[in-house]
């Protein structure tokens, strides 16, 4: 790693260390080859690496509401990244990707604290460096990356959710299906929508009180929560009323995950305290689907809101699959 040596000697964070204390922990880096769109790690990712480019470009972003991204960084041959996971145990803030073709040189964190046990000297120096660059890089961004970094998150999490559940709220479920379902027809892959109604929920309240209506919504969708994917989108529409978006699910595959989310909560023992009338939650659905029953976003709406509808005509607690319009264009 002679090379390299002479490399990190004119990196900023290594200016403060002599030739030979740099030779004395060169051996703690690893080379690493990365190729153009290679995923170096994802947001929320466990930190425990710290990255130097060699040559090449690398660059960080965000997941935006729509499930997108947005390029907050790069990086270029002599700059750091990685740093913030390692010193605050924390899991990764943005998800970084090679952008053109280079070589990095990477500092486990295990190797990182083991510097510090054997070089203090070394370590209190880099260490320095790397807390005014990082300070300065934050400066340099300003509240974006602040806010992104830090508060972000909760901010656009209270922003977008339902204070109850923890389940998206309408306004987020708007957006998210405008583009889901512009995502299914350019990449002609299926997007089910699946509308979910409580039977009965008002003689809950009426029997039980309000505390234990939202006892059961919480339950509700702690027990949906448990048959979706990290990319369905679990939306409150309205006091008893939920959404459920999924990507890449065609109308047969999402009846069967209803059918299995109905089981579930139907054999849930939540007012079985309260020794009442009502002992038992079920749930209604009502699926569509794109391609094989709407091409367009208020077709999917209708067509699964109608099937909603016959769910609850037919005795409720059950679910019901859309059919295809016949005038559908």
């Amino acid at each position: 790693m002679e090379n390299s040596v002479e490399f990190l000697s004119q990196i900023d964070i290594f200016s403060l260390l002599s030739p030979e204390e740099i030779d004395r922990i060169i051996g703690l880096f690893k080379l690493h080859e990365t190729g153009e769109g290679e995923i170096l790690f994802r947001e929320g990712d466990e930190g425990n690496e710290l990255f130097i480019v060699k040559s090449g470009i690398m660059a960080s972003s965000i997941r935006l509401l729509d499930g997108g991204q947005r390029e907050i960084a790069t990086f270029s041959a002599g700059n750091f990244f990685g740093e913030m996971s390692i010193f605050e145990k924390a899991p990764r803030s943005a998800t970084c990707y090679c952008k053109k073709r280079g070589v990095l040189m990477s500092l486990h964190e295990k190797d990182f604290y083991r510097m510090i046990e054997e070089h203090p000297e070394i370590a209190t120096k880099i260490m320095y460096r790397m807390l005014n660059i990082t300070t300065q890089r934050l400066r340099d961004t300003g509240e974006f990356l602040s806010d992104m970094v830090h508060w972000g998150e909760a901010a656009r999490k209270r922003a977008i959710t339902d204070e109850l559940t923890g389940a998206y709220n309408r306004r987020f479920l708007d957006d998210a299906l405008e583009n889901q379902f512009d995502v299914s027809k350019n990449k002609s892959t299926p997007l089910a929508m699946v509308m979910v109604d409580l039977d009965y929920f008002r003689r809950i309240n009426e029997t039980y009180g309000n505390e234990a209506g939202d006892r059961a919504i919480i339950g509700v969708v702690r027990a949906i929560n448990r048959h979706l994917t990290e990319n369905d989108v679990l939306a409150r529409f309205g006091g008893d009323e939920f959404t459920i978006l999924m990507p890449g699910t065609d109308g047969a595959a999402a009846c069967a995950i209803a059918e299995r989310i109905r089981g579930e909560v139907e054999s849930l023992d939540i007012f079985k305290e309260y020794g009442g009338p009502i002992s038992r939650i079920t749930l209604s659905f009502g699926i569509a689907a794109h391609p094989e029953h709407a091409n367009t976003v208020q077709q999917i709406k209708e067509l699964a809101d109608q099937a909603l509808y016959r769910a609850k005509e037919g005795g409720r607690n059950r679910v019901v699959c859309g059919t295809a319009d016949a005038n559908r264009d």
